[in-house]
């Protein structure tokens, strides 16, 4: 398949043809084969097996499975931070490996939003700053940067608290800074790597609930991987790796969300 038109021309950066994907249209992200291989030789180390996943726009997938299965290499694989062995990674449609090196960088920075169990914000810069930073890259005027931080930390309830250092908030803060800048850009992919994995469980559920929000009322896909089961209850789907396979693959039709969701609803009646 031919690569995409060059990024130059696309006014977001972002490879020709990649528009937000709608119902009825082509999974959002398609992984055929995937292997990943490190080291060479008597020492490598076959870390994804052939894996097979597809998910669509909108989903809210949970990837679970012990340490050393392959959740991490699948996640940094669809997040652009690792170049698959052998298979087909596809977005939207588009053959990933067909891309060049600053398509690839241009599509993760205009497509895909990530979140870390560390948080990885600047310590001595605001929560403001910290969350304009991804524009600053996209080249954004200042006020467009200051607007979009705004309204971001706003969506993540920390309206008040934009002048303040990581070193001045507390954990669940932190890692709700490090959503607002995740979701800055609009991204139609949040990619979660253990998010509530520094937190207390209340502080877990808080960003549970608000990336279930984000997903139910946004329509931001998310991917997230976690060990904890009562934080993958958030989720719409679980996908189970073992060994670098995937092992399982379960809808979940009653996520912890979804009630907490109807709840409100019927206490606001």
């Amino acid at each position: 398949m031919t690569a995409p038109q060059s990024l130059r021309s696309c006014p977001q950066g972002a490879p020709s043809g990649l528009g937000r994907p709608g119902a009825g249209q082509v999974p959002l992200i398609q992984l055929r084969g995937i292997q990943k291989v490190y080291g060479e030789g008597s020492v490598a180390l076959l870390a994804l097996k052939g894996v097979d996943l597809d998910v669509n726009a909108g989903e809210f997938v949970a990837v679970m499975g012990p340490s050393g299965s392959g959740k991490s290499t699948v996640m940094n694989t669809i997040g652009l931070l690792d170049t698959p062995s052998a298979g087909e990674y596809l977005f939207h449609g588009a053959h990933v490996e067909n891309l060049t090196r600053d398509q690839r960088a241009r599509l993760r920075r205009r497509y895909l939003g990530f979140v870390f169990q560390g948080f990885n914000l600047l310590a001595r810069t605001s929560a403001q700053e910290n969350v304009e930073l991804p524009l600053l890259y996209r080249g954004e005027s200042a006020k467009a940067r200051h607007d979009a931080a705004q309204k971001a930390l706003a969506s993540v309830g920390l309206t008040g608290w934009e002048h303040h250092t990581p070193a001045e908030l507390s954990g669940g803060q932190q890692q709700r800074v490090a959503i607002a800048r995740a979701i800055v850009t609009e991204p139609a992919v949040l990619l979660a790597d253990e998010p509530t994995g520094n937190l207390d469980s209340q502080r877990g559920q808080e960003i549970m609930e608000l990336l279930w929000r984000l997903n139910s009322e946004r329509g931001i896909t998310v991917l997230m991987v976690t060990h904890e089961p009562d934080m993958a209850a958030y989720a719409r789907r679980v996908v189970r790796f073992v060994d670098g396979r995937v092992a399982s693959d379960t809808p979940n039709p009653h996520p912890v969300g979804l009630k907490a969701s109807a709840a409100l609803v019927e206490a606001s009646a």
